[in-house]
């Protein structure tokens, strides 16, 4: 079945089983008849309140996300942590409540019992749709062409792995060689069907839904090649990782049958998360620029008392899918700092900051006036930081995937910027590189707070740079 399909399904099936939980605790808990029960007016309410208070829960935990061979018995454990978590969050608001109105709800660690009925109605559920699901796949409903990058002994071992188990829901259509002599060669019976130089053309003659990579780590540059190929070409890609990956802990893998895989996401951040971080977009910035603003009417009078010029500075950058908008922060600079040099990097101690614009820079507050870029919806609180044009298009001649980027709003602050220095060379911009995908392909609110806690403790302590 389809993506789409499968959510749709999925809700069903929860809402059918988290409401017939709670149905079923009720009725054990007040001892009535079925008429009865039905009639009270508390019963209505409550039920629909802890339906979406788990709709929200689970969604949060990504469990309406799509997972590539997610076995039964993962998706129940996961099941069980979750709602043991929600459980004690529900407790933990009744005992808040007893201790805010002084008065005790009777039977309120009947909770638990609650639990047990939950976790055992909706694993149910859950079981049942997934082995319908899995039922389909093997009797051939829904199953999506794969495609196997790479021809090596790894690239043998995710074949056998998918022809072996059909509940995977892949048939592979054949290899994509990475070096030209591997074509016309075949694996039990499954040719290498053309070269990487036109995997773009394989996608699309073959209908392929699934693209593995399978290469080896020193072809770090190919690998990167070919996932830009794949760019916009609604696949999913997923990459036979090295066991230097695995055991670095750099790279969030997940398994079928005991194979990891890095897995790289086409669909960044859900709709709802996507929202949710726009409204904290608004929240935070209107937040910091009512907080800072005694410091920012400051900063203002000491830029125009020191130097000639204005007191903000706007320049061009790139945002998200290529629009162009301005960016406005505090002046650092000397007046017209790049009329004789052209587009530059700024430095660490780059001779053309004043010597307000070193105080700003350290504390980081000529950064604060993107705020109002924030609430224009030219950028976002966290997110890569926007690059001019210029760089943009001399970067992406030279860096694989540069472009990568643009998939999302840029960032008042990122990943990179807590994590690496100035960018002062090419080096410094392909490391940042690796820290932005790493961002873009694991986006997430919970990831968010962790940078702006990050980008606080950096403030603080003076270390690290914004552009």
């Amino acid at each position: 079945m389809s993506k789409k399909t499968e959510k749709i399904f999925l809700l069903i099936t929860d809402f059918i089983t988290i409401n017939f939980s709670w149905f079923l605790f009720f009725y054990l808990r007040v001892n009535t008849g079925w008429f009865e029960l039905i009639s009270q007016p508390d019963f209505f309410l409550p039920m629909l309140a802890i339906y979406f208070y788990w709709l929200i829960i689970f969604t949060i935990v990504g469990m309406y996300r799509t997972w590539f061979a997610q076995s039964r018995f993962d998706e129940i454990s996961t099941l069980f942590k979750t709602s043991f978590v929600g459980i004690f969050i529900l407790l933990f608001l009744i005992l808040y409540d007893d201790y805010k109105t002084g008065v005790s709800t009777p039977f309120r660690f009947f909770i638990f019992m609650y639990w047990i009925i939950f976790f055992v109605v909706v694993s149910t559920g859950r079981i049942l749709i997934r082995s319908v699901q899995r039922s389909l796949l093997i009797k051939g409903f829904g199953r999506r062409n794969a495609l196997i990058v790479g021809f090596n002994p790894k690239s043998y071992e995710i074949y056998d792995m998918i022809n072996n188990h059909k509940a995977l829901g892949l048939d592979v259509v054949g290899f994509v060689s990475v070096l030209n002599e591997n074509v016309d060669r075949t694996y039990n019976g499954t040719k290498v069907i053309d070269s990487v130089n036109n995997l773009e053309a394989v996608i699309e003659k073959y209908n392929v839904k699934n693209v593995i990579i399978s290469v080896e780590r020193h072809h770090e540059e190919l690998i990167l090649d070919i996932i830009s190929r794949c760019d916009g070409k609604n696949v999913e890609i997923k990459i036979v990782p090295d066991l230097y990956d695995i055991i670095s802990g750099q790279v969030k893998t997940s398994q079928i049958y005991g194979i990891p895989l890095i897995d790289i996401m086409p669909e960044l951040m859900p709709e709802w998360e996507k929202k949710l971080k726009r409204l904290f977009d608004i929240v935070f910035s209107l937040t910091l620029l009512i907080v800072t603003s005694p410091f920012t009417i400051l900063a203002a009078i000491a830029i125009k008392l020191e130097s000639e010029g204005p007191i903000f500075y706007k320049q061009e950058r790139m945002g998200m899918n290529g629009k162009i908008f301005k960016i406005i922060k505090f002046r650092t600079m000397i007046k017209d700092a790049e009329k004789h040099t052209g587009p530059v990097w700024s430095t660490k101690d780059d001779p053309r900051v004043t010597k307000v614009g070193k105080i700003l820079r350290k504390i980081r507050l000529d950064e604060v006036p993107q705020a109002i870029n924030i609430l224009k919806g030219d950028m976002s609180f966290v997110g890569p930081r926007p690059e001019r044009p210029y760089f943009v298009e001399k970067l992406s001649k030279e860096i694989p995937l540069y472009k990568r980027r643009l998939k999302v709003r840029p960032g008042l602050t990122g990943w990179a910027q807590v994590k690496h220095k100035y960018d002062e060379s090419l080096e410094d911009v392909k490391i940042k590189l690796k820290y932005d995908l790493y961002y873009i392909e694991n986006m997430s609110l919970r990831l968010d707070f962790k940078i702006i806690f990050r980008t606080i403790f950096v403030v603080l302590f003076g270390k690290g740079h914004y552009d």
